[in-house]
Formats: structure tokens, C-alpha cells, sequence
């Protein structure tokens, strides 16, 4: 099983479309995204991350085997913020429990650390989301706090989990 992050493709369209038609994926992920989620609606995701302002947005495709197989992107705060991104990624279901999402979170936070300036990379998961959880310890994350009652998800309240990396100074 070969793993990669590369830049997104408009020729990845459709893959992605077919993982972001999946309920079990979405549930976990932010509202905003509309279901069904069109081809339309990915070469419109990918045309606005390959545009994007790439000192602020870094989107990726995570693959196994040339084939999409997920999702990982970190966006750089603002204010006094600005040396703080946060990192959200979804793994499509059939690649679920193999390690790719460790994998891709440890690579993408290493490249991120050693090509901007960016000293602190934080994720949010909902508190439910125990395989998002272990995947951010699994890749280095501290966890740091319960944000409770934090978003509105499907009609619930829910309390999300606040993990953070901080790169390494020598």
C-alpha cells in the first residue's frame, strides 16, 4: 500500500465526490457541505483550493495506490492567531481503520512545521469521534480539553475535543 499527499486534481472529481456521498463521513465532518455532493461541487472545492492563497490554505488529497482515499487541510488563523492553523481531514470509509489518516496527519503536520512558519497546529473533532481522536494521539497530538456544548450537529448539541501539535524548537 503506497500513501501519498499530493495537490488536488480536477480529474479527482469524481472520487471525491463518491467518498463525500457518504453519510457516515459527513456526520463527522462540518456542516456546509451539501448532500449529495455532486461531481459539480468537487471540481468546485478543488478549483478554489488549488486558487486559494497558498500561504493560508493547504489542501491536500491523501491517496493509496494513485486512488483518493481522503482529505486532509490546514488553514492558517488570523490576528494574533497568525502563526496557528487549524487541520481538519476525512478518510474515505473503505480505508477506514488502516492507519492512512495517522499517517497522513504526521506527514502533513511535518511538512507544514518544516515549510512555514507556523509553530502551532490545533483539530476539533466531535467528542463522539473516537477514531478521529486516537488517530490525532496516535500522530503526536496532546489532547487539551472538552469544548462543551460546542456546535450544532444533525439537530444536536455536541461537545467537541480540543488537540493540539506544537512544533519543535530547537
Amino acid at each position: 500500500m503506497k500513501c501519498m499527499i499530493r495537490e488536488w486534481k480536477i480529474e479527482d472529481a469524481l472520487s471525491l465526490a463518491e467518498t463525500l456521498n457518504n453519510k457516515n463521513i459527513l456526520n463527522n465532518l462540518r456542516d456546509g457541505l451539501p448532500f449529495p455532493y455532486t461531481e459539480s461541487d468537487a471540481k468546485d472545492y478543488i478549483t478554489s483550493i488549488l486558487s486559494g492563497d497558498k500561504t493560508k490554505t493547504f489542501g491536500f488529497a491523501i491517496t493509496v495506490d494513485d486512488k483518493i482515499a481522503g482529505s486532509i487541510s490546514i488553514v492558517r488563523c488570523d490576528n494574533i492567531h497568525y502563526r496557528t492553523a487549524e487541520m481538519g481531514y476525512y478518510i474515505s470509509e473503505s480505508y477506514w481503520g488502516k492507519g492512512i489518516g495517522t499517517w497522513a496527519v504526521k506527514k502533513v503536520c511535518k511538512d507544514i512545521f518544516e515549510n512555514t512558519d507556523i509553530i502551532r497546529i490545533f483539530a476539533e473533532p466531535f467528542a463522539y469521534n473516537q477514531a478521529s481522536c486516537r488517530v490525532l494521539e496516535k500522530a503526536g497530538f496532546q489532547f487539551e480539553g472538552i469544548l462543551r456544548s460546542n456546535a450544532i450537529k444533525n439537530g444536536k448539541v455536541l461537545d467537541m475535543r480540543m488537540y493540539s501539535c506544537i512544533k519543535e524548537v530547537d
